[in-house]
Parts: C-alpha cells; sequence; structure tokens
C-alpha cells in the first residue's frame, strides 16, 4: 500500500502530465526561452509545475518547495525540515520536438534525504514510486536493479549536460574506454527516467555530470530502494538534494557490483579529474 505522501505526489504528478498532455498537439506555439546556452525551457515547464505545487500545498502548505522553474520557496511556516523537489518536465527538449521520452519527478526531500519519489512517464502510464525503507514499484509491481557483475556486455545511460559541454572531450574519451568492454552507451534526454530504468533493471548503470537535485532527487531513492547504489564520480555520497545542494554535481548509478568499475574507469580515463 502506497503512503499517504506517496498518493499526493502521484496526484500532483497525474495534475502536472494532464497540463503537458493538453499542450502536447499544439508544440509549435508554445513559447521557449533559452535558460543558458542549449537549456531550454518553456511555458509548458511553468504551467505544469503550477499545477504540482498547488496540489502539493493543498495537503503540505508548510513545506519548502525546490522547483526547476520556480526555485526555491519557503513554506508557510518557513524553515521546514521538509522539501518538494519537483522537475515538472525532465526531458524539455525531447518534449518540444515531440520525442515521446520525458516525465515528471517529484520527491519528498527531508533534511537533504529522498524519503518518497515518484516519476511519471504519461505517455507509456508508466508510474515509478519509491519509499524509504519499502521498496520500489513500477505500477504496483517490485523492481530491482539489474544483477550484471561487470561492465562487459552492459547496457549504460549517459547525458550531456549543457552546462558540462566544455568537458564533453573528456566524457567522450571515458565513453571510448568504457567501450571496450560494455554492450552500448545510450543516451536519452531525461535524467530522471535514466534513473527509473536503473530502478526497474531495463538497463544497468547510469552516470551523467551536471545534474542538479530537480533531475534525480526521486530517481536516487528509486534505485536505493531497488537495491542499487548511488554515488558521485569518486564514490562520494550525493551530497543534500534539497535547496543547500543546488549546485551542479556527477552522479553513478547501477547495482553494487557494476558501479565499481564504472566509477575505475571514469576516474582512469581522466574525466573525473575534470572535477577536481
Amino acid at each position: 500500500m502506497q503512503k499517504p505522501a506517496v498518493n499526493v505526489m502521484v496526484k500532483a504528478a497525474r495534475a502536472g502530465a494532464n497540463m503537458l498532455l493538453r499542450h502536447i498537439n499544439r508544440l509549435d506555439a508554445i513559447d521557449v526561452v533559452e535558460k543558458g546556452r542549449m537549456d531550454y525551457a518553456s511555458e509548458v515547464d511553468s504551467l505544469a509545475e503550477a499545477e504540482i505545487i498547488k496540489e502539493l500545498k493543498r495537503a503540505n502548505p508548510d513545506y519548502a518547495i525546490l522547483g526547476e522553474e520556480g526555485g526555491s520557496k519557503k513554506g508557510t511556516a518557513g524553515g521546514s525540515r521538509f522539501s518538494w523537489v519537483i522537475d515538472p518536465l525532465d526531458g524539455t527538449s525531447n518534449y518540444l520536438r515531440g520525442f515521446p521520452h520525458w516525465c515528471i519527478s517529484i520527491a519528498l526531500v527531508e533534511a537533504g534525504e529522498p524519503i518518497h519519489g515518484v516519476i511519471f512517464d504519461p505517455l507509456r502510464n508508466e508510474l515509478f514510486t519509491a519509499s524509504r525503507g519499502a521498496g520500489a514499484v513500477l505500477n504496483d509491481k517490485k523492481i530491482r536493479v539489474a544483477e550484471r557483475p561487470q561492465l562487459g556486455g552492459a547496457m549504460l545511460v549517459t547525458g550531456f549536460a549543457p552546462r558540462e559541454r566544455e568537458r564533453a572531450g573528456a566524457q567522450l574519451d571515458c565513453i571510448r574506454e568504457l567501450l571496450r568492454d560494455a554492450e552500448d552507451v545510450r543516451r536519452t534526454g531525461s535524467a530522471a527516467l535514466d534513473l527509473a530504468y536503473v530502478a526497474a533493471g531495463r538497463v544497468d548503470a547510469y552516470f551523467e555530470a551536471g545534474v542538479k537535485p530537480w533531475d534525480i532527487a526521486a530517481g536516487v531513492l528509486l534505485v536505493r530502494e531497488a537495491g542499487g547504489r548511488v554515488t558521485d564520480f569518486r564514490g562520494a555520497g550525493t551530497g543534500p538534494l534539497d535547496a543547500r545542494g543546488i549546485a551542479s554535481r556527477q552522479i553513478i548509478a547501477g547495482n553494487i557490483k557494476i558501479t565499481e568499475p564504472l566509477q575505475k574507469t571514469i576516474v582512469s580515463s581522466g574525466y573525473a579529474k575534470t572535477f577536481a
């Protein structure tokens, strides 16, 4: 049975999804802004976030909010230990091009650590949920990370964050090393769904730099609750996933056995050194 907080988050995610789906057939009329070089947002992102926040605040008006579009907001009581961390449209570029791979991501974070997470892919009607200590679920079915014990034959996913393009050469060198053993390296355009797919065992591991709390908070919990491990490129923890950890970071996610050789390759290729 889902926790009450998860029920609230699911309702909010579906409200955001309804807004996104209403606009999907008029993509050419959507106003788009460039937040940074090759980093886009649209009016629909903001509209979906507003719908999500409305539902969350109705249930817990005192909780703080950290949203990709709205930034950081205090709860009505201020100084809350709890934060809703929201990405109303993870995969904006995909959405704006009609590429059917995007989602809504919502986490409830306590003192920097996610305790409940929801990732919803409305096009596939796939609802990923997790609560700390209660496991991870896809459409009411328990999920687990893949059991692949090594990089040999692994399916990996990564991303090329716009804010990290100056390190693209080092990242490509790392990918060249990984492809000596791995079956393939994919790039989907949605960090949240990448993490959800790791949790569901659809891919073996994921790594990326330049991610923010709203990109990964729900997915980090999903992977952990599905039996996986999440670290940065040097094996350290993820750091606070609320407004205190707003800076970009690196992330590796997968089962315990595969994350170790993946991390070693990221270090030995020189990619991790670029973040020193």
